[in-house]
């Protein structure tokens, strides 16, 4: 994926942080995927319900986009199935590890000010762009 689409990136942009602003404002909680998920399986009786709703709005959101546009992403995954397991299992860990994920801490933490969530956010960025380096110039993968 090499193009540069600003316009739609800073659309998207100012969504995603309206939408963390409102989900703040109107439920009082901070929009953390990983958090968010984590707690359907976790959460107490009665704190389950606004989950789930936000998790089938990730997954249905897409869905209503491509209804209404008549067109759906064509999305390819080259890698093979065993590394994306391997990789999901690594980000569930990290996101244990550092307490939050990219959307917690860097879209909702740094929006507070959150020390610990520009460290983390700083920390998330070196990863991405070493274990980019690593699977397209040393093993040679897609």
């Amino acid at each position: 994926m090499t193009t540069f689409t600003p316009v739609s990136g800073l659309i998207g942009g100012m969504m995603i942080g309206l939408a963390a602003v409102l989900f703040f404002v109107l439920i009082g909680r901070i929009a953390g995927v990983s958090g968010i998920v984590g707690g359907v399986m976790t959460s107490a009786t009665g704190d389950t319900g606004w989950r789930l709703a936000f998790v089938l709005g990730l997954v249905l959101g897409p869905l209503l986009v491509a209804a209404v546009s008549g067109t759906l992403a064509d999305v390819a995954i080259a890698t093979p199935w065993p590394w994306l397991v391997v990789a999901g299992v690594l980000v569930g860990f990290g996101t244990r590890l550092g307490a939050g994920c990219t959307s917690g801490h860097g879209v909702c933490g740094l929006a507070r000010g959150s020390g610990r969530s520009a460290v983390a956010t700083v920390i998330f960025f070196v990863v991405a762009i070493a274990t980019v380096y690593v699977t397209r110039h040393l093993i040679g993968a897609a």
